[in-house]
């Protein structure tokens, strides 16, 4: 390791041990609590069940209770861990991304490090490419461990579903895309307002507020399953699916009626509401549990594409002002 590598080691090395020990903290503490989990589940038999309506774990009254305490034995510190892992491009957004570039000009050092011979592309390509490496090894790890201890009780009872913010922001390959997000766009900042305090103000701005605006209309990148039951016979489980709350009844030319406005009854009453309005079944949409994936990708192709621009934009920004 020498040349402009050495030097971006040198400068990020408390970083990245600080990573590493965060790291292992958390792998410990996760194989720990996990292996907890799976002795309870094996010592008390307890099935693998899907969806928040109890039958579907069990028809045994005690099996269905040692399940409820498992999820709430686990819940609450899987959720902490994924909150962890959601905020992962935050933090390294602020004290990784924001001075990389930011405090190196707002102290005159870089113009230093380019007089030594190195050029302003290998300089700022080694010192990214270190930063981006930590964080897609620290994104990665942190997602994995979110979803290994996950696995045992996902979408089960009134546990953690694929959907929770807390699960589908901390897992797959959407967090780590969203980690390079996090560092593309704090780095941006620190080029563009050239000092560090400021930079990590816009990045916490820009990556949360990302963040939050992919949350708030991932339901509108995908069509729900419109599941349909005929007549007044009992309804499919909702299972591990996402329910979108729409409800109601078909007339035989598939027409929806949404529940609010039409017999919001049940029973024998409900069979002569929708004898008199013509209603041959009912419709209930949700997304199945196969779209984590598909909102994954999703959510990963904008993340790397917003950093690609920003990342860019940067380089060109340094040229104009550094050079």
């Amino acid at each position: 390791m020498k040349g402009t590598l050495w030097l971006a080691w040198r400068q990020q090395r408390a970083l990245v041990l600080t990573a590493l020990a965060a790291l292992t903290a958390c792998a410990v503490w996760v194989a720990l609590r996990r292996a907890d989990m799976t002795a309870f589940i094996d010592a008390h038999h307890i099935p693998v069940c899907k969806g928040w309506d109890p039958e579907e774990c069990s028809t045994d009254a005690v099996t269905v209770a040692l399940a409820q305490r498992l999820i709430e034995d686990n819940t609450g510190a899987i959720r902490l861990l994924g909150a962890f892992s959601a905020a992962l491009p935050v933090l390294i957004g602020l004290f990784w991304g924001a001075p990389l570039i930011g405090r190196e000009i707002e102290t005159g050092t870089v113009k230093l490090a380019l007089s030594q011979g190195a050029g302003l592309r290998q300089w700022f390509t080694a010192r990214l490419g270190l930063a981006a490496l930590c964080a897609v090894v620290a994104s990665t790890t942190l997602a994995a461990l979110v979803a290994w201890w996950w696995a045992p009780v996902s979408n089960m009872l009134d546990g953690l579903y694929w959907h929770d913010g807390f699960l589908f922001n901390a897992t797959g390959p959407a967090a780590v895309a969203c980690a390079l997000f996090g560092l593309a766009a704090s780095t941006a900042a620190g080029a563009l307002l050239r000092r560090t305090t400021p930079a990590m103000g816009a990045a916490l701005a820009a990556v949360a507020g990302t963040r939050l605006l992919l949350t708030f209309v991932r339901p509108d990148w995908l069509e729900p399953l419109r599941r349909v039951t005929p007549g007044a016979a009992p309804k499919k489980y909702v299972g591990s699916a996402w329910s979108t709350g729409e409800f109601g009844y078909l007339d035989a030319a598939g027409r929806e009626f949404p529940i609010s406005r039409y017999c919001q009854l049940s029973g024998a009453e409900m069979r002569q509401c929708m004898t008199e309005h013509g209603f041959v079944a009912r419709y209930h949409k949700v997304y199945p549990s196969g779209d984590f994936w598909t909102l994954q990708w999703i959510e990963t192709a904008i993340f790397l594409g917003l950093a690609a621009a920003l990342l860019v934009a940067t380089y060109a920004v340094l040229r104009r002002r550094v050079v």
